[in-house]
């Protein structure tokens, strides 16, 4: 203990004067490690600095070593890819979990600019390059993953001590809720968006109900299953036009669909369907007449659905995602009644279709039952955010009324947040996410260059 001049004060006046050696200096105090460098220092954790996005922030791509299989450490590993935005270690993070591949560029997720704070970005496990050599597919599920998140927050949380909030969209949202399932202690709130919640993937008939229901009139979705038809109607001359776009572009269909045939006629399942995802309602007049020529129609489907996607090329990468459907999260299937006079592959609206042979698979249920039993029953702290005009958010969470919440976007699509809420609720989840994050009257730092883009509307399947 210091003693300071009080105490030497008192001495002094005693009766009797004491001579008062004069004490050791102390050490000055060091200065907290850069932030760098306590990244370096956690085992496992590699760290590239990238230009800062704009002052008040730096940005880095890091990289962690993680078990293939999480009940032997002492077994294979594999290098997952992270990227963090900081702000400062006094602020809250948020972990945002994509559930598909990271993002190369830095951006703020929504909750991440409500609380001002610092924001790690996960690469989910078997979406290259964070995909163990060699592959043991096995390893892909939901628990695996969860714990690949819940060591990141353990290698992280003695950097970032302030509350931690994990949000993701779509497949990223539904990875949140599986983390949160598995180790509900590592965050103090979830804010998932557009998280689909397939608890009987025997039982679809929400996505029937949604599309015979979605927009404020039935001509949108009548004029979109008329233009699905009318492509298979002529299908000829639409193969005949994607045969050639294939030439062109060098995309083979050797892996999957085997066909461009079968590729096309899955583009046309998901036509009425993308275009819900990621339009509004008021593009509804650019979907052509059945009058319309094959070459205006082609290039309709192709700007809805992107027709890239259906070769080899645009499909392998999300492999890890169809496997996860055909395993544990299901998928959805839709009746098509309008189209059965014209299809020619029965039963192709199924997860394993989009997967090469080797990696079909069998699906199990008990996964996606047990969280559903935990969010409905047990969970706290979980905010969900769906839109009105979603077809993913036909099939939702219904949260415990334990400090939970969900709301829906009037007219929103897969890109539905919490500023697409009506007001009252826009004010009310936001509040909630301030809360959680242990801040409130925050004064949000407004970026162009950070909350530009969202990386979240660009995953294809979800």
């Amino acid at each position: 203990m210091r003693i300071g001049r009080s105490t030497v004060a008192a001495a002094v006046a005693a009766t009797v004067i004491s001579f008062v050696p004069a004490l050791p200096a102390l050490p000055a105090q060091a200065a907290p490690a850069d932030i760098a460098d306590q990244l370096a220092a956690i085992p496992g954790m590699t760290v590239s600095e990238q230009p800062p996005p704009e002052p008040g922030y730096r940005f880095f791509f890091l990289s962690y070593r993680q078990p293939v299989d999480h009940t032997k450490r002492n077994g294979p590993t594999f290098q997952q890819r992270l990227q963090l935005l900081h702000r400062d270690v006094d602020r809250p993070m948020v972990l945002h979990t994509t559930g598909y591949n990271m993002p190369e560029y830095y951006f703020r997720s929504e909750p991440t600019t409500l609380v001002d704070g610092n924001q790690i970005s996960v690469e989910e496990r078997f979406f290259s390059p964070s995909r163990p050599n060699p592959e043991d597919w096995s390893k892909l599920d939901i628990w695996q993953a969860a714990t690949d998140h819940h060591r990141i927050v353990q290698a992280l949380k003695p950097i970032y001590s302030k509350k931690w909030i994990s949000t993701g969209a779509s497949k990223g949202g539904m990875t949140s809720v599986y983390h949160r399932r598995f180790y509900p202690r590592d965050v103090d709130g979830v804010v998932a968006y557009v998280a689909p919640n397939d608890v009987d993937n025997a039982d679809d008939s929400a996505y029937d109900d949604f599309f015979a229901s979605v927009g404020s009139t039935p001509a949108c979705e009548d004029s979109l299953e008329a233009i699905q038809h009318e492509a298979l109607a002529r299908r000829t001359d639409m193969v005949n036009r994607y045969e050639a776009l294939a030439r062109a572009n060098g995309w083979t269909f050797d892996r999957v669909f085997g066909t461009a045939d079968k590729a096309f006629e899955m583009s046309v399942l998901d036509l009425a369907w993308a275009f819900w995802q990621y339009s509004l309602e008021t593009a509804c007049p650019t979907v052509p007449p059945v009058t319309a020529s094959s070459d205006d129609i082609f290039a309709f489907i192709n700007r809805i659905d992107g027709l890239d996607f259906y070769a080899d090329q645009g499909i392998l990468p999300y492999a890890p995602y169809f496997y996860q459907a055909a395993t544990q999260l299901g998928w959805a299937q839709p009746k098509f009644r309008y189209l059965k006079d014209l299809l020619h592959y029965p039963n192709l609206y199924v997860a394993n279709s989009s997967l090469p042979p080797e990696l079909r698979s069998k699906y199990s249920s008990s996964a996606m039952i047990d969280v559903d039993n935990w969010v409905t029953n047990s969970a706290s702290q979980m905010l969900f955010v769906y839109g009105s005009n979603d077809p993913w958010s036909a099939e939702r969470f219904h949260p415990s009324d334990r400090d939970s919440h969900i709301y829906t976007a009037p007219g929103a699509n897969h890109g539905a947040n919490i500023a697409r809420l009506a007001p009252a609720d826009a004010a009310a989840a936001s509040a909630t996410v301030l809360r959680w994050a242990g801040v409130s009257g925050v004064a949000v730092h407004r970026s162009a260059v950070l909350d530009s883009r969202n990386p979240d509307l660009e995953r294809r399947p979800l």
